[in-house]
């Protein structure tokens, strides 16, 4: 497919159906984002209004996420526009095009998130965006552990307890993406819990390239590290990944402990208001694509 000038007039923006979406977390994985098998299954679950390209001949060349959380948070990510369309603005009109439409899409003041590259950051900006704290992936292979006798599977009877607990993390109910994102094949949910209480969980799926952790949300350190230590247990000898806010200096130590390998960084920026998560108990960043 050519293009022999930028002319934005020759695209079509609309909205993605469902095998575009699957088309575009194929384009992630050739980015080397290494989205898992399952993702854009749950993706569509989550909001099957939600995701918006440029179409060039009815063909999809440029795409990306505009997630609504129930109106009441916006989401912006798995944005990519394919090698033979960059440099010729597309990509930066797009974005806006997806910026605005996302903002039509929530309540008043409503906030949005995103996780930028740093190459992008300052583009982000100028768009309205605002740096919360960095973000970085680091990858150890799993490994053997004794387990904390406080680690459980999640039961269907338990799952409101669990939701609640999601909540109260990263800010937003989000049942429309948590249990599809939980019963996906491959993926493994542990909790734990103490004197009937449940103090974390961590969800540890498949991902294109080993498997990924994500959320990993704990009352405390030693929590966490149970989580982990799980996580670790499920996959010895396969590579596995931890996206953590290093704001949280207890998702730091747990990384260094371990001895996990920094591979790659970003920021969660936020257009309007922060969101008001309990950011000490968030030890793993549940996805780049979705928040």
């Amino acid at each position: 497919m050519k293009m022999k000038h930028t002319d934005i007039t020759d695209l079509a923006f609309r909205k993605l159906d469902f095998d575009d979406v699957k088309k575009l977390v194929r384009w992630a994985e050739e980015e080397g984002w290494n989205p898992g098998p399952h993702d854009a299954e749950v993706f569509w679950e989550t909001d099957p209004d939600g995701f918006y390209g440029f179409y060039l001949n009815d063909q999809l060349i440029a795409g990306g996420a505009v997630i609504s959380y129930n109106g009441a948070y916006g989401f912006m990510g798995l944005f990519i526009v394919i090698p033979e369309f960059r440099n010729r603005g597309i990509g930066r009109t797009l974005w806006y095009q997806r910026r605005d439409l996302l903002i039509s899409r929530l309540h008043n003041d409503a906030a949005i998130g995103m996780d930028g590259v740093v190459d992008m950051q300052p583009f982000y900006r100028k768009g309205g965006f605002e740096i919360a704290f960095k973000d970085e992936r680091y990858e150890r292979l799993g490994e053997k552990f004794d387990l904390s006798p406080h680690i459980y599977p999640v039961m269907e009877t338990e799952l409101n307890e669990l939701l609640e607990y999601d909540r109260q993390c990263f800010g937003y109910s989000r049942p429309q993406f948590l249990i599809p994102w939980m019963n996906r094949p491959g993926t493994l949910t542990f909790q734990y819990i103490e004197n009937g209480v449940l103090k974390g969980f961590a969800v540890r799926r498949k991902a294109a390239q080993g498997y990924k952790i994500g959320p990993l949300f704990a009352d405390n350190e030693s929590v966490a590290e149970e989580l982990y230590k799980a996580c670790l247990n499920s996959v010895a000898g396969a590579r596995i990944y931890l996206d953590i806010p290093m704001i949280n200096r207890g998702a730091v130590e747990l990384v260094k402990k371990y001895r996990a390998h920094y591979v790659f960084e970003c920021a969660r920026m936020y257009r309007g208001n922060p969101v008001q998560t309990n950011i000490h108990k968030i030890f793993g960043i549940t996805s780049f694509e979705l928040g």
